[in-house]
């Protein structure tokens, strides 16, 4: 009986038992076979031992069919995945394994490891992936945010991993403190920061970046190291600093305070500058000195915040240098909610007295831009719980508008001390409500003393506390040099 030959194993690649049962479906990858009606046709698999001339390769029958099993993918799936990268067929299984748990060691697992087989099976079989992994669970104690990992791979040929390792060390080595550097790489876009940036260009702008702030605007703002150079970091930098006038350290000084300025495209920054200028009727010079004291106007919208505050204050009567004025002494109130905190103050200042849309209202408004409301209502209700009207309130509040913005217990020691200790009549804080602006023990009280040791009770406290340091001590000495012997 004649039969037909053998085909030799390396012919065959995989042998499966015949089945009518058709795979399970999965999430992962669409089904590419054809609906149709009742059973369909039995498909019959193949599976044998490949022999390949490799000594690291020795596949047993249906290895890599349970390897991917573990991970989570059916045997469409599978076949998907081996039809992509066909270099999977010329791995071991013991290095398929060990790259397995490679990914698991750095937090990579679950349906998040399958997830990231199925789009990118490239990270089984890449040689640059294991080194990559060994520097970041060895040398970042595996720290790394695991979905930054994922992101990372699914978005970055394995290739652009290679001197990743220089790269970071490059950072630290410029001065960002090891136990920071996890905190930078978890907040940037590794593709674009590290991995697609050339060595020389995150040099580059490490250099750049040493005369405004350094590697401190990195640490507080990591997405700084995903800008370009010469499209982002560089035209931002340069139209803050015209509008400086050239002032590198101010530059710096606005950079250090708010880094996240160098977010915000040339375009925004230009209308907002030009808003001011046509609006608020300031200068470059004066426009740079607001943003120095507040730079988050960049992000206050023009329409929202910046018109309907500008036009309040040119309704309570000030021109553009007392606008320019306003905003350097109290530039939150372009920044505060209206309903939430700035309306509520509006109406503590009227229910005392002030005149709406007044200079005068103007200027209480800004000096309590600082407090809370809660605190607003607490120092009001202080002045009444000892007797003062809101007349009274309203007559110091002019003549010191900062009152209303102390904290209520300081000022509650002051009083006490000033009634108890010194003698005095609360009537005294009318004409000199400044003394509750002044520190209790390091200078009320160190003032108070020494003066009654050479004066005795009857002092001005407003002379006592509104002379210098350096002219107390000065009268201090002379005092006591001319003091007549007993």
């Amino acid at each position: 009986m004649l039969t037909s030959p053998r085909p030799p194993a390396f012919f065959l690649h995989s042998q499966r038992s015949a089945t009518f049962s058709s795979p399970k479906s999965s999430p992962l990858l669409a089904s590419s076979e054809p609906s149709g009606i009742g059973l369909r046709a039995p498909s019959l698999h193949v599976q044998c031992r490949r022999v390949i001339s490799s000594p690291n390769v020795e596949f047993e029958p249906g290895a890599l069919d349970v390897l991917f099993q573990e991970l989570g993918l059916n045997e469409r799936e599978t076949e998907s995945l081996l039809t992509r990268d066909p270099d999977l067929r010329l791995k071991s299984i013991g290095s398929l394994r060990a790259r397995v748990a490679s990914l698991k060691s750095v937090g990579i697992s679950g349906l998040e490891l399958c997830h990231l087989v199925v789009k990118c099976p490239s990270v089984l079989a890449a040689g640059e992936i294991d080194p990559f992994i060994l520097f970041v669970r060895d040398q970042l104690d595996g720290k790394v945010d695991p979905m930054q990992l994922k992101r990372l791979f699914m978005s970055t040929e394995p290739r652009f991993l290679a001197g990743f390792e220089e790269k970071v060390n490059l950072l630290t080595d410029s001065g960002i403190p090891r136990e920071k550097i996890v905190h930078v790489l978890n907040n940037v876009n590794l593709t674009k920061a590290l991995s697609l940036k050339p060595f020389e260009e995150i040099e580059r702008l490490l250099n750049f970046l040493s005369r405004y702030g350094g590697v401190d605007l990195i640490v507080r703002h990591p997405p700084i190291l995903n800008f370009d150079m010469d499209t982002h970091l560089i035209p931002r930098v340069e139209f803050l600093l015209e509008l400086s006038g050239g002032d590198e350290d101010a530059t710096g000084a606005v950079l250090r305070k708010l880094p996240t300025f160098l977010k915000y495209r040339v375009e925004h920054l230009e209308s907002h500058v030009e808003f001011l200028r046509s609006f608020a009727g300031l200068d470059d010079q004066e426009i740079f000195r607001i943003i120095l004291v507040f730079p988050n106007i960049v992000s206050a919208s023009r329409e929202r915040k910046l018109r309907p505050r500008i036009s309040f204050l040119k309704e309570c009567g000030l021109n553009s240098n007392e606008i320019f004025k306003f905003l350097t002494k109290a530039p939150l109130f372009l920044g505060l909610s209206f309903e939430g905190n700035i309306a509520y103050k509006l109406g503590f200042l009227v229910k005392i007295g002030y005149k709406y849309r007044t200079k005068e209202f103007a200027v209480a408004i800004g000096a309590v831009t600082r407090a809370s409301c809660e605190n607003m209502q607490k120092v009001i209700e202080l002045f009444l719980s000892y007797g003062f009207s809101c007349e009274d309130v309203l007559l110091m509040s002019r003549k010191h508008p900062q009152i209303l913005q102390y904290n209520p217990d300081s000022l509650e020691e002051k009083v006490e001390y000033l009634v108890g200790e010194m003698g005095r009549d609360l009537e005294k804080l009318l004409d000199f409500p400044a003394f509750l602006g002044y520190k209790l023990d390091s200078r009320i009280k160190h003032r108070y003393e020494v003066k009654k040791k050479i004066i005795g009770e009857g002092m001005s406290i407003n002379k006592l506390l509104n002379v210098s340091f350096e002219r107390f001590a000065k009268k201090k000495v002379e005092k006591l040099v001319h003091k007549p012997k007993n």
